[in-house]
């Protein structure tokens, strides 16, 4: 696997859970709400998840050799994006605080 395949499965490990692991929305936009719903995570996993695609299609191009994808392609890659997102899952709603 070339290092351009690492990087993009680093950032999707990053981007699945970059929802869980702050109140901001994207890291970056601070909410008039102290926690962050459920469904505004959801919302963010879903974009930050095109925006990875989006990041590895350009390399794959970038590369020079592009394949066409079909529908199991987007559904395994987003099955594998939501469990990346276990850990961060696990520590915003399993972990216990005193």
């Amino acid at each position: 696997m070339s290092a351009a395949g690492w990087f993009i499965v680093l950032l999707a490990l990053a981007g699945a859970n970059l929802p869980f692991l702050n109140q901001r929305l994207f890291g970056v936009v601070p909410l008039s709400a102290a926690k962050k719903s459920a469904w505004i995570r959801i919302g963010e996993l879903i974009v930050l998840y095109f925006i990875v695609g989006a990041l590895g299609f350009l390399l794959e191009a970038r590369a020079g050799n592009r394949f066409e994808q079909g529908w199991q392609f987007y559904a395994i890659t987003f099955s594998l994006f939501i469990v990346f997102a276990f850990p961060g899952f696990t520590f915003q709603y399993l972990v216990k605080r005193r």
